[in-house]
């Protein structure tokens, strides 16, 4: 999975409560592989950091 903060958009919004944020200190590009994911889920579902905030530019509006 790539996570890229500057196609975020609630960059700057909800930075200081995003897992990316909070472990690596600075929005930025990051490729985080399937076992990062499943061990970031764990520690995020066991509350030791918070959840990916990330809301990728463009998504579809719900209808």
């Amino acid at each position: 999975m790539l996570i890229d903060c500057d196609a975020c958009a609630v960059r700057d919004l909800q930075c200081g409560d995003c897992v990316m944020t909070v472990l690596l200190g600075n929005p930025g590009v990051y490729e985080v592989g399937p076992g990062e994911a499943e061990a970031l889920d764990a520690l995020a579902g066991s509350g030791l950091v918070p959840r990916l905030r990330l809301v990728p530019l463009g998504m579809p509006e719900a209808s």
